[in-house]
């Protein structure tokens, strides 16, 4: 999931999930202009499983997100501490450097006192310094971050593109494919909907909660990976789950946070369980 490479932004001209349009309007008598998408809406499940007292999120590399990162990085401005320190070692590196004659005196010298071992683990450490150097993460090789600043904690959702199917229908599919739970449609109870995007896109999320068991797994999930999906599935146990949600170095939607607090204050009374708030 995280070895991301070959990155190559395009002009997108065409897309089945994104259309771009402007708008123009007139609003108490100004005329006025407005840049706006138009894609799906969506479902997601707030999944609950009672044999573990745990949640159950998916975790994906969200490219969108990748890419903002990317940009925050590329914006900030070297650390004067930094290029000092550098500085500083390239002029004492200057100061100290023997001449290439003297340099490899000193070398011969050294390998005829310590002996051909010294001088093959000084390869090796050569060698080895090189390696970790060319394997170093992106972010100090070429300005790329880490792929890990794109993955981020989600709950179970999937687009509303099949309208043959009720909104349960789509949630009840999304939950087998990505989680790996079989629920029946009776039992997804419907949160409530919400505008997601509203100055870009618009579109509208419903959310629903299930409870499973392992009664109910009959599959890994993971998404399809013929659809380019790669999902893993996490679990956040119950007692984490308010300090999880609040926690800022870890990457979320706000329909986990939402999502979470829901659940705090209207299915912890009835287990009579404590989410750690």
């Amino acid at each position: 999931m995280e070895e991301i490479n070959n990155i190559e932004v395009v002009p997108c001209t065409n897309s089945n999930y994104l259309k771009p349009f402007r708008l123009h309007y007139n609003q108490n008598g100004t005329r006025k202009s407005w840049d706006f998408m138009r894609t799906h809406d969506s479902v997601s499940v707030l999944i609950f499983n009672t044999t573990s007292h745990c949640f159950v999120l998916v975790k994906q590399f969200r490219p969108a997100v990748y890419m903002c990162e990317w940009e925050k990085a590329r914006q900030q401005p070297p650390d004067p501490s930094e290029e000092t320190a550098e500085e500083g070692g390239a002029a004492a590196s200057t100061a100290t450097t023997p001449s290439a004659e003297g340099a490899a005196s000193a070398a011969a010298t050294e390998e005829s006192s310590e002996g051909p071992a010294a001088a093959a683990a000084e390869e090796e450490g050569a060698a080895a310094s090189s390696s970790s150097s060319s394997s170093a993460s992106p972010s100090t090789a070429g300005g790329q971050p880490p792929a890990a600043v794109g993955v981020t904690y989600e709950l179970c959702a999937g687009l509303v593109d099949k309208p043959q199917l009720s909104l349960e229908e789509i949630a009840r599919q999304e939950v087998l494919e990505e989680c790996g739970y079989d629920v029946p449609v009776a039992k997804l109870r419907r949160i409530t909907s919400y505008r997601s995007g509203v100055g870009v896109t618009g579109a509208k999320q419903t959310m629903f909660y299930a409870e499973v068991s392992e009664e109910n797994r009959v599959g890994a999930g993971g998404g399809q990976p013929e659809e380019g999906e790669l999902i893993e599935v996490v679990t956040v146990p119950l007692h984490e789950a308010m300090t999880f949600a609040y926690d800022e170095s870890i990457p979320k939607t706000m329909g986990v946070i939402f999502s979470f607090i829901w659940f705090h204050n209207n299915m912890s009374p009835k287990y009579k369980i404590s989410t750690n708030v």
